[in-house]
């Protein structure tokens, strides 16, 4: 238009910001509040991608955070639609994954509705958020998108939330140009850190590192494995941890899935000095700290979080991989003591894989992670929901790559498994991506399978069947409460599965387990596989086996 200012709605600005930083996918539910954004996505390069629910919507774009490092973006209307984003939300928030939080809202300079459907979502987000506001001009949209984007990516990671009202969303105003993206290196631990840290490693004469959540970040696993290789100290990680270093290595002692008297904890009370990398305390606690217990440094992208089970006696605060590179250029070729702890190593790791094989029916967790690992390659993605069973697949599946077992240790929320698994199957099409779930997990979010099927997934969607809230029961039984309140009945799987148009597998025998579920992923789409679960291992070995070992050790 000649001599005028070309002018563009809101909406155009906001999809324009959100190409810029690169967005190619939006999961969610939208309204009639987000009906010029839509519009705008239908003329973008960005893919608009239509779940059953908003919370597997941000399930899954917590999960494009957690696997790329870059936020996945989440998109609902207003009221009922944005709270359904919660869930997701705090699973972010505590799971340390940045994501963008999209909500639409009616009209703020006049509304004709009155306060139909109007919570205060912008508040309600706050807790559950590093930043939650509302947009109130559009000319305002590429500033606020890029520091959306900038605040989600910025250590401690999380989700962040924008409110994109109807009528800002379709004000037209003249064309603002997206604002250009520069990278922001984190800084270095200082050099006095560094010092004060070698010193206490090279004092130590039974050294352990720890491996926790924020070690799974894609930008530090090379950094600490180098570390672990060029010190030669035994580590074990935390749920979140596990693949940072290769679970292959023979310096790896285990996993802890519990917080005290588990195998792995023979090592961490002999241990005088724990180097406790990218501890998060959001996790459940992999040990508690004590007055007797080891010294322990902090290594983080962020300073520590002292909590009762938790205060270290130093810190080693900076950029994770490179830091640990200059730690150990002090520390490489001057610990002679560095595997003093290697000798419980065997001993650990064979109780962990005691009855790995064991040929019963209903199997037993331990078998069933067993061939579950046969199957997987070791690029290959096993992302858990939430139950029982995650404690074993913490003890007993080894990793070998970072974010190839994706549980949840901080939210632990029931209902992720499934849309995590979705997102991993999208990001990585030739890998092969196994969701595991309870009975009681996989109902939350089932109906994503017709998500999975629409979007032509590669995916495998195994289910534990026992019929329970199984965690739950297994924790009123340990308490001596009455069996109550925690059964439930369930659909037949494999006609669930047939009704969405996937294939479904029901397991008759242990022989047909493994092979069932390779075949299931040489032939391709999604499977969904039902196997029963023998959970009665939960007390024999989590409670009786370990309680008896706690005796023996006394």
């Amino acid at each position: 238009m000649s001599g005028q200012e070309r002018k563009v709605k809101g909406s155009d600005l906001f999809v324009a910001a959100l190409e810029n930083e690169g967005v190619d996918r939006i999961f969610g539910v939208p309204g009639e509040e987000n009906l010029d954004l839509v519009e705008s996505l239908r003329t973008s390069k960005i893919q608009l991608i239509l779940t059953r629910h908003e919370q597997a919507a941000a399930f899954m774009a917590a999960t494009h955070g957690r696997l790329t490092g870059k936020p996945g973006v989440c998109l609902s209307t207003l009221g009922p639609g944005a709270l359904n984003l919660s869930t997701g939300a705090a699973y972010a928030h505590l799971g340390a994954m940045p994501m963008i939080l999209i909500t639409g809202q009616k009209p703020i300079m006049s509304s004709r509705q009155a306060r139909f459907q109007i919570v205060d979502v912008v508040a309600t987000m706050k807790p559950l958020t590093k930043l939650s506001r509302q947009i109130i001009s559009a000319s305002s949209i590429p500033t606020v998108v890029r520091d959306a984007f900038r605040v989600a990516m910025e250590e401690r990671p999380g989700p962040v939330h924008l409110e994109l009202p109807e009528d800002i969303a379709g004000d037209e105003v003249p064309a603002t140009p997206v604002i250009h993206i520069h990278p922001i290196e984190i800084p270095v631990a200082h050099r006095a850190a560094l010092d004060r840290a070698a010193e206490m490693i090279l004092a130590a004469k039974h050294p352990l590192v720890m491996m926790g959540a924020a070690t799974s970040r894609p930008r530090s696993t090379h950094g600490i494995a180098s570390f672990v290789r060029r010190t030669g100290i035994p580590f074990f990680t935390t749920q979140m941890g596990k693949g940072t270093v290769p679970g292959g290595t023979n310096l790896y002692m285990g996993t802890a899935a519990l917080t005290e008297r588990d195998y792995v904890h023979d090592a961490i009370e002999a241990a005088d000095l724990i180097v406790a990398i990218g501890h998060d305390p959001i996790e459940k606690p992999p040990f508690i700290m004590g007055p007797s217990g080891p010294k322990v440094i902090h290594v983080s992208y962020t300073p520590a979080s002292v909590e009762l089970v938790y205060f270290p006696d130093a810190e080693v605060v900076g950029d994770v991989g490179p830091s640990l590179e200059l730690l150990a250029d002090r520390l490489e070729g001057k610990l002679p003591q560095a595997g003093a702890l290697l000798p419980l190593r065997e001993k650990i790791l064979a109780q962990i894989a005691d009855r790995a094989t064991e040929a019963r029916w209903p199997p037993t967790p331990q078998r069933i992670v067993h061939d579950i690992r046969q199957v997987i390659p070791e690029n290959g993605i096993v992302a858990l929901d939430n139950g029982m069973y995650k404690i074993w697949f913490a003890r007993n599946y080894r990793t070998r790559v970072a974010n190839t077992l994706l549980l949840d240790n901080a939210l632990a929320t029931m209902g992720a498994g499934l849309p995590s698994a979705m997102m991993a199957a999208m990001l990585y099409p030739d890998r092969r991506v196994l969701a595991v779930a309870g009975d009681g997990g996989f109902m939350m979010n089932s109906q994503e399978m017709e998500t999975a099927v629409r979007l032509k997934l590669n995916l495998v969607v195994l289910v534990l069947e026992d019929h329970a809230y199984g965690m739950i029961r297994w924790k009123q039984a340990v308490d001596h409460f009455a069996d109550f309140g925690m059964t439930f009945g369930n659909p037949d799987f494999v006609l669930y599965a047939k009704s969405y148009g996937a294939k479904g597998h029901r397991i008759a025998s242990i022989d047909s387990f493994a092979p069932t579920l390779d075949a299931a992923f040489k032939e391709g789409g999604l499977h969904l596989v039902c196997i029963p679960i023998d959970y009665s291992e939960n007390v024999r070995v989590l409670v009786d086996e370990l309680r008896a070992h706690e005796k023996a050790k006394a």
